[in-house]
């Protein structure tokens, strides 16, 4: 069990925040070695681990756009970092309006392998023919509030299983006119609101369900997925620019073919 945790909480970290699908990645296991489902307990876990990774990551930008937020809130005017921050807090609410209505349909009928595949190779070209097309001339702060709201609805299309939450809100900031970096910026940041209230909600269902904690595989979910999640961030940004989009595009079509081929099979 703990081998099977420490496994997971990696993959988890790894492909949290990288644009190739954290949940492709998380059903090969089941599907290819017949692993059981850790339980809601040790997704809190591990989400809980990516969430203090971006945040120890970003610690800086959060608390100078936390701050902003707050003096503008309180009519301090607006900076261009307050401005950010009340896009970020914009981009969030699509996601969450999005999980509130359809989260119950999309696990019934959308979290399939079918899906998941067919969703990993059609979003990854999707990113190629941004990245292609993309004019990258913008920072993140030249977003705008229709920016965000568009990178925002990206983001609730990450509720399809495969899609990749980082993939796509890459994909939509490319389109937008942002550079690579920026674009991957913005996305981790507005990861940070969106996992604190995935994590929240799947904790208060596991407070009221009543659960027994297996605290031996949550714990090694938190440091596993903290550690490779912190470890991703810092090379995808270190490597962006030099590497591109292609080569995660080619590796969503190879782990996408893999998928439909093991699918065939069973």
């Amino acid at each position: 069990m703990e081998v099977h945790a420490i496994l997971l909480a990696l993959i988890q970290g790894l492909t949290e925040f990288l644009p190739v699908s954290s949940s492709a990645h998380l059903v090969l296991p089941s599907v290819l070695l017949g692993w059981p489902d850790q339980g809601m307990a040790f997704d809190v876990a591990v989400h809980l681990g990516s969430l203090l990774a971006v945040l120890f990551y970003f610690r800086r930008e959060v608390v100078t756009l936390a701050l902003s937020w707050w003096v503008s809130l309180r009519g301090g005017g607006h900076s261009a970092e307050s401005k950010l921050a009340w896009g970020i807090i914009l981009a969030t609410v699509p996601a969450c309006v999005a999980g509130l209505l359809l989260g119950d349909v999309i696990g019934v009928y959308l979290r399939s392998g079918w899906v998941i595949a067919t969703a990993t190779i059609v979003f990854g070209l999707l990113l190629w023919w941004a990245d292609r097309m993309a004019r990258q001339c913008k920072n993140e702060y030249q977003a705008g509030w229709r920016g965000a709201l568009l990178l925002g609805c990206a983001q609730a299309l990450a509720l399809i299983p495969g899609t990749s939450r980082s993939g796509i809100t890459l994909t939509a900031g490319l389109m937008l006119g942002l550079t690579r970096q920026a674009a991957a910026r913005f996305s981790f940041l507005m990861s940070i609101p969106v996992i604190l209230l995935a994590g929240s909600h799947q904790a208060s269902g596991l407070v009221g369900s009543g659960a027994v904690m297996p605290w031996p595989a949550v714990s090694l979910g938190v440091l596993v997925s903290f550690a490779s999640a912190l470890a991703c961030i810092h090379l995808f940004l270190s490597l962006l620019n030099r590497l591109g989009v292609l080569p995660f595009v080619l590796y969503r079509l190879a782990l996408g073919a893999v998928l439909i081929g093991v699918l065939s099979q069973a």
